[in-house]
C-alpha cells in the first residue's frame, strides 16, 4: 500500500471531481492520505474530509504565508481540535522567504508558537521551509523540535542540511520534484538518506511529477515517485513502497494496517 503523507484535497481545484477522485484511490493502492491544513479555513475543511473518508487523516496548522493576520485566539482554536482521533500532526508550519510577506519576524513568531503547540499536544510537526534553510534549522534546534519529531515537507536543501535533520530524527518528504530532470540536489539527498527516513508526498494539487509536470497533481501519481526513488537507490519498487508505507505510519504514530494478503489469510482461518 502507498501512503501520501502530504495532500491538499480541500483545495478548490478539486471541487468539481473531489468525491470521484478520492473514491478511486483505494483501487490504485493508496491506503492512507494526510490532508494538511495551510490556514484556519483549510484546517476546518481538513477536519470535514477526515470525517467523511476513513482513509484520510489530518494535520492542523497555519502555513507561514498565511500567518499575517492570525491571533493567539486562533492558536487556542487550533489546539482545541488536536484531540480529534484522526488528527495526526501540526502543520504545515515553518518559514517561507520566497515571498516578501508576511515579514520574517512574524513568520518566526508563529512558527515558534506552533512548535510549542505541537509539544503541548504531543504531535509531530510538518515543516515547510523555502529559501530559509539556516533560519528554519536554527529555530528547530533552539526549540528542541526533535522531541516532537516530524517531517521536513518537500525537502529541497543540501545533503548536509538533510544530515542535520536526520540526526534530529526527522523524516524527509519526497515528492514530484524527484522526477524533474534538473533536480540534482534532491536526487543526491535521496541517494544519501536511508530509505527508512523517507516518506512519499504529493503536495497535491501542486508539484506533479513528470510527465504531468505543470498539471494538477494527485495521489494517483505516487507510483512515479516510487519509481524515481527506486532507480536512484538501486532497489526494487516493491521495497520502496513497503518501506515508505511503514515510514508514514511511524511518522504519524499509526498502526501498521494489515495487507490485503494478510486479511485474506485471516478470513480463511
Amino acid at each position: 500500500m502507498i501512503f501520501d503523507t502530504h495532500a491538499h484535497y480541500d483545495n478548490p481545484s478539486f471541487d468539481e471531481d473531489r468525491d470521484g477522485l478520492l473514491a478511486s484511490l483505494s483501487d490504485a493502492g493508496i491506503g492512507r492520505v494526510v490532508n494538511v491544513g495551510a490556514s484556519l479555513e483549510s484546517t476546518k475543511r481538513t477536519l470535514k474530509l477526515m470525517e467523511e473518508h476513513s482513509f484520510i487523516y489530518g494535520a492542523a496548522g497555519v502555513h507561514p504565508s498565511e500567518c499575517g493576520e492570525i491571533t493567539e485566539q486562533d492558536m487556542v482554536w487550533l489546539e482545541s481540535v488536536c484531540d480529534r482521533e484522526k488528527l495526526v500532526a501540526i502543520g504545515e508550519i515553518g518559514l517561507d522567504y520566497y515571498w516578501k510577506e508576511p515579514n520574517p519576524a512574524l513568520q518566526k513568531r508563529w512558527f515558534v508558537r506552533q512548535l510549542a503547540m505541537a509539544r503541548n499536544v504531543h504531535l509531530p510537526v510538518i515543516v515547510h521551509s523555502r529559501d530559509a534553510a539556516k533560519e528554519t534549522l536554527d529555530i528547530m534546534k533552539a526549540e528542541k523540535s526533535g522531541d516532537m519529531g516530524g517531517v521536513i515537507h518537500c525537502f529541497s536543501y543540501s545533503r548536509e542540511i538533510a544530515g542535520e535533520y536526520l540526526a534530529m530524527g526527522f523524516y524527509l518528504g519526497i515528492g514530484g520534484v524527484s522526477t524533474f530532470q534538473n533536480a540534482r540536489q534532491i536526487k543526491e539527498v535521496i541517494a544519501y538518506a536511508p530509505l527508512d527516513r523517507l516518506v512519499l508526498e504529493t503536495d497535491c494539487p501542486y508539484l506533479a511529477p513528470v510527465p504531468y509536470r505543470g498539471k494538477r497533481n494527485s495521489s494517483l501519481y505516487l507510483p512515479l515517485i516510487i519509481d524515481a526513488i527506486a532507480q536512484i537507490k538501486g532497489v526494487e519498487t516493491e521495497q520502496v513502497e513497503k518501506q515508505t508505507w511503514e515510514n508514514g505510519n511511524k511518522l504519524f504514530r499509526l498502526p501498521q494496517a494489515r495487507t490485503i494478503a494478510q486479511r485474506h489469510l485471516l478470513s480463511r482461518n
